[in-house]
C-alpha cells in the first residue's frame, strides 16, 4: 500500500473508478467569468467518462463545454474518521448528437434539481487520483 506525505493511502485508478460508481453525488469545478466555481452535480459513469445533465442554458452548461473541469466525489464517516476523495481531470464537451443524447439518456441518471435538465455534458476522466482515510489506532486516544 502506497500512502502519500500525509499518511493517506494512494488509490490506483481501477480502485478511484469503483468508488466513483459508488457514489452519486459529486462536484464539478469550472471557471465562471474568469474564477473559479464549484456546483454540486448528481452523476453517472459510462465507462470511464462522468456524464452530467443539466439545463441547456445554464452556467454549468455554458461554462463547462469545451473546457477543462476538474471533478471530485468523495465520502467520510465522520464518527469512523475514516472515507475517500475521488478528483478526475479532462475536457468537458456538451453532448449534441442526437444518437449520442438517445443513448445517454438511457443511463441510470435521473437529476435531482428540478427544471429541464435535457442537456448532456461528458467529462473525459484523462487524470484520476484518490486518496482513502483509514483509521488507525492512535496511543493519544486512550
Amino acid at each position: 500500500m502506497k500512502l502519500d506525505s500525509a499518511g493517506l493511502q494512494i488509490l490506483s485508478r481501477q480502485e478511484c473508478v469503483a468508488l466513483l460508481v459508488s457514489a452519486s453525488i459529486g462536484r464539478i469545478v469550472f471557471t465562471d467569468r474568469a474564477l473559479p466555481a464549484v456546483q454540486p452535480v448528481n452523476f453517472v459513469l459510462d465507462d470511464e467518462d462522468i456524464v452530467i445533465r443539466t439545463g441547456l442554458g445554464s452556467k454549468l452548461a455554458a461554462a463547462a463545454s469545451d473546457a477543462i473541469v476538474a471533478f471530485e466525489a468523495d465520502e467520510f464517516d465522520h464518527s469512523t474518521r475514516t472515507g475517500w476523495s475521488v478528483t478526475a481531470v479532462g475536457p468537458a464537451r456538451a453532448v449534441r448528437e442526437p444518437g449520442e443524447i438517445e443513448r445517454l439518456s438511457t443511463l441510470p441518471l435521473h437529476p435531482w434539481a428540478p427544471g429541464d435538465h435535457g442537456h448532456y455534458i461528458v467529462v473525459r476522466a484523462e487524470q484520476i487520483t484518490g486518496r482513502r482515510l483509514s483509521r488507525r489506532h492512535d496511543a493519544r486516544e486512550n
